[in-house]
Order: C-alpha cells, then structure tokens, then sequence
C-alpha cells in the first residue's frame, strides 16, 4: 500500500473540498438548528457523482474505489458530518442494488439513485434486533409473484423523505437465523408503509430518523436482491464498507475540530500568551494530531484491504471503524475543551460535531460489536500472524 495519494486521488480530495466549503459549510449550522434535510444539495453532490461513488459504472455510478470513497467522504464530513452521513448510507443502499438486483433494478433504479435523482434508505434495525441483526422479525411471505411484506424497522435515516428502501426481511422459518433473510427494493411510497416521527435526536439534525412500518406490502418477485436466504450476506458485505463510510466521517469532523483549535489557539490569550504558548495545551494538541492520523491510516489501510479482496477485510473494517470512531470523538471533545465555554455556544461548530460524531460509535454495529468481531477472530489460530 502507498500511504501517498495518487493524481487521481487528490483530484477527488479537491472537488469534494470545493462542492463542501461551497455547498454545505456556510449551511450547516443553519440545518442543524432547523432539523433541515438538505435535499438539493444531496441532489447537487449527485451531479457530481458523490451519490454513486463506488457503484459500478455500468449502473451510472463512479466506479472508485473504497479508498478514493473516503479521501472523498473525508471532506464532505469536515462540512457536515451529518450529511456526509446520510450520503454514504445512501451510497451503501445503492451499492447493493446495483450489485445484487435484477437486470431490471441494475438499469432502472440504479442509475437514478447513483445521479441522487431518487434517494434510499438502509432497512435492517428493528425495535427487538439492533446488535442482533440476524434476529430480525420482520417478514416477507410469498405471494404469487411476488411478497407481502410486515413488520417494523427503526433509527432508519431519510425515512419519510427518499423514494427507495432496502429492506431486510425474513423469509425462513422464525428459527432460520441469518440464513432465513432476504433483501428487498421497496418503493418508499408502497401502499401499506407507515412513517413515524421524525426523531429528536442528540445529533444528526440534517437527516430525518423515523420508524418504518410495513402493513401487508406487496413486493414484486424481481425486486428480491439475489435469491432467498441471501440477504444477511449482502447486509454484511454492505456493513463492511459501511463501517469504513461512517468512521471516514469521524475523520473529516475530527480534522475540522483539530484545524479551527490550532487557529484558535493562535487567537486567544490567556494570562498575556497565546494558548499555543501553553506547553500542555501543545502537548493536548499533539495528542489529538496523532490519534487524528492513526486513525486515518487505519481507514485506509481497511479499504485498501477492501478493495483487493483481502481474506481478513472485515477484521480490518471492524478495527478501523471501532478505533477510529473512538478517537475521534475524543479528538471533537478535547477541542471542545480547548475552546472553554466558547466551545459550549453553538456560535463555534465545536458542540455540532461532538453531538454529531457521538452516534459514530453506536451505528453499523456498535463498538462494541466491532470489539466481539475483533476478538472472536484473533482467537482463531494463525489470525494474529496473519495479521502483521
């Protein structure tokens, strides 16, 4: 692996910053306050391809690779976080349709979810099976050509606001674990889908978080992805690159809290010197320089892993994902700290990303989780040494 960017690579880095600073910097405390959905600058990151990133480009997406995602979601997150966010689950969602959807899906649904023209929703989460995703209740039962489909899917993001869900269902027997789920592509707008509140959440304001019900939802046969029982195979493999996507974003809220500290420490006096002349102080910030880059290394040593089909990617994704997020909202926190009460005040965007990259450490799989998978595999002979 070269820790160095290529051409390509940082001709990415600059279009994403541009589009950010332009399109989402100036307005993101602005929804983050109003609980706005930005949904014409989704749209306007679609036209530039950021909704169809690693979608192959037969289904009108980029085609890039894992790590040319998240140099490009990096800068998003340094914007909005919370937007970066829902980008890449849209990402993920489109991902999965144009890679295990019917012909129908690959040349239809696709190409308008990779230009942002219809926007999806990722259905796993349900109010019993959160960690436990392999338990899910929610039922797809077959009904001539097609499903009906019932249950209830929680902490969905944009709910309520796209045109598209991917929904996990089960199919098998009540006892048939992971092997008895499949996917579906469900129009957001079925007859038979009931949205609840938008939820008031500690972060995260600029995208929805609704409940999902489905009452009886016929699903048309050619909207299963792959064949029955594969669901949950396709879920993880999305959560694979998913968990890279969401600790990227904690790298680009991280960089932006480490980037106005170091300003602000240069600006503001204490006791006739700068902060910056306080030795503590530096050594704090060097503390959070370092966490900074290690984590960003580790993510991109995951997707690096990722992209070439390493056997031990996953492993890889949880520890990126689990340390990552982990430090880099203590990276958020101690600029919040660093900033004194100025950093209390929603004047300064310190507490907007502490609020923000706090979810980081709960979804696509709890660090906990991330932690079990880590541990379970480096218990297996010959993993560790793998490994190095």
């Amino acid at each position: 692996m070269d820790f160095a960017l290529n051409e390509d690579q940082l001709a990415y880095r600059d279009a994403a910053r541009a589009f950010a600073e332009k399109a989402m910097a100036p307005h993101a405390a602005g929804w983050d306050i109003d609980h706005t959905f930005p949904l014409e600058v989704i749209r306007e990151a679609g036209e530039l391809g950021f909704c169809g990133l690693y979608t192959p480009e037969d289904c009108g997406g980029m085609g890039l690779s894992r790590l040319d995602t998240s140099v490009i979601v990096e800068e998003l997150a340094a914007a909005c976080p919370s937007t970066a966010a829902y980008i890449t689950i849209h990402n993920m969602a489109t991902w999965m349709v144009a890679c295990f959807g019917s012909d129908a899906m690959k040349q239809d649904v696709a190409p308008r979810m990779a230009s942002g023209e219809w926007l999806g929703s990722y259905c796993l989460t349900e109010p019993g099976a959160g960690s436990d995703a392999a338990n899910l209740q929610t039922k797809a039962v077959r009904e001539g050509d097609g499903y009906r489909l019932t249950g209830s899917k929680v902490f969905i993001s944009g709910a309520g606001a796209t045109q598209v869900l991917v929904v996990m269902a089960r199919t098998g027997a009540p006892d048939s674990g992971a092997k008895g789920i499949s996917a579906f592509v469900v129009p957001a707008n079925s007859e038979g889908i009931h949205y609840g509140k938008s939820e008031d959440k500690m972060g995260w304001h600029s995208q929805p978080t609704r409940q999902v019900s489905f009452d009886n939802v016929y699903v048309p046969l050619e909207n299963r992805l792959g064949e029955e029982g594969e669901g949950f195979r396709f879920a993880m493999k999305g959560l694979d690159g998913g968990r890279l996507n969401i600790a990227t974003c904690s790298l680009g809220g991280a960089q932006a809290a480490l980037s106005r500290t170091r300003d602000y420490m240069h600006e503001r006096s204490q006791f006739g010197r700068h902060l910056a002349d306080f030795q503590a102080l530096q050594f704090k910030l060097a503390d959070m320089a370092t966490d900074l880059v290690a984590s960003r290394q580790m993510v991109r040593l995951a997707a690096w892993k990722l992209d070439h089909g390493d056997a031990e990617a996953t492993l890889h994704c949880a520890m990126a994902k689990r340390f990552a997020t982990d430090a880099c909202f203590e990276v958020c926190n101690q600029a919040l700290q660093l900033h004194g009460g100025y950093g209390y005040i929603r004047e300064y965007p310190l507490e907007r990303y502490v609020r923000d990259l706090r979810v980081h450490q709960i979804l696509e799989g709890t660090n906990e989780i991330m932690r079990l998978i880590v541990a379970r595999r480096v218990l297996e002979s010959g993993v560790v040494e793998a490994i190095q």
